[in-house]
């Protein structure tokens, strides 16, 4: 065989080897594709939401769960979209919201994925604190609250998600459980605190204060020492000596400036407590953190 036929032998081969290969290629894309496309994504609004949904959704098949504000970023208030955020949601099937005016920004993710399915984990809750010109949102520091959050996201799941169904249905069964134990025992060890008065720096806390029948005098801050002015905090001053309030209640993450003021005025003691708009990524962040906020009210 002279050297030409070999050459041109030698390029056949080459041409069937790259043909089978792009065949190949082309089918692992379009199974991944497939894979991918079969799947269901659910992107939750902020962290609270992101630990339900944690539980709701484990051993679900088919379950592509994100979150899409930073973990560490608090509280919606005014929080600005990213470019990143953007991209959770534009090819999500289901998003899940707090609710009550928490994620103000909802009919413009809704633009850019209007088939996207959003579950109100608010709906029809009964006990929602207002000021007169909006609501508290909230409404998770409550664990009476935060079980109706559970239940509603859970009968929400299994109508977006029918294959899943009885795997949300066992899941929300589950966790609801250990959330009525730590109730119970929430509301027995803290049962002293029924009418106590508190100085609350912290909207979030108002529901919490409302479980156990504290009185809860709110000063609403956005958590800078700047928000409250020096008139302001004689005014609270005199009001925690008045009526003798030997509790000021902050989050563990805001600045203890102000309160420590009111404190060396007054004598009154701080607790920083957990409002669970931070933490760790696992299914049992809530509860332990509930359970750290009953071992400090329970000394107090």
């Amino acid at each position: 065989m002279n050297k030409g036929k070999i050459v041109k032998i030698v390029i056949i081969v080459l041409c069937i080897i790259l043909i089978i290969g792009f065949i190949v290629w082309k089918n692992i894309e379009r199974n991944n594709n497939d894979v991918s496309s079969s799947k269901t994504r659910i992107v939750t609004s902020f962290y609270p939401m992101y630990v339900i949904a944690l539980n709701l959704t484990e051993g679900a098949e088919g379950i592509e769960l994100s979150n899409m504000a930073d973990v560490n970023v608090g509280c919606l208030h005014d929080y600005t979209l990213t470019t990143e955020d953007m991209k959770k949601v534009e090819n999500a099937d289901i998003f899940i919201s707090n609710g009550l005016g928490m994620e103000n920004f909802i009919s413009k993710i809704l633009e850019s994925n209007s088939d996207m399915k959003v579950i109100d984990s608010s709906n029809n809750l009964e006990k929602v604190i207002s000021n007169g010109i909006e609501e508290n949102a909230h409404i998770w520091t409550s664990i009476d609250n935060y079980i109706l959050q559970v239940q509603n996201i859970a009968e929400e799941l299994k109508t977006a998600d029918a294959k899943n169904a009885e795997v949300y249905t066992q899941n929300a069964q589950k966790y609801v459980d250990e959330l009525n134990k730590l109730n119970e025992e929430y509301k027995s060890k803290l049962a002293k605190l029924n009418g106590e008065k508190a100085i609350c720096l912290n909207e979030a806390f108002e529901y919490m204060g409302q479980e156990l029948g504290m009185e809860m005098i709110t000063i609403k801050t956005d958590h800078e020492e700047s928000t409250i002015s020096a008139g302001m905090l004689k005014s609270v001053i005199n009001k925690v000596k008045e009526d003798d309030i030997k509790i000021i209640i902050i989050d563990k993450n805001d600045s203890k400036t102000n309160a420590e003021t009111i404190a060396n005025e007054t004598g009154a003691k701080i607790l920083e407590l957990n409002s669970g708009l931070t933490g760790e990524l696992n299914k049992d962040a809530y509860i332990n953190q509930m359970r750290e906020n009953m071992s400090i009210l329970e000394n107090a």
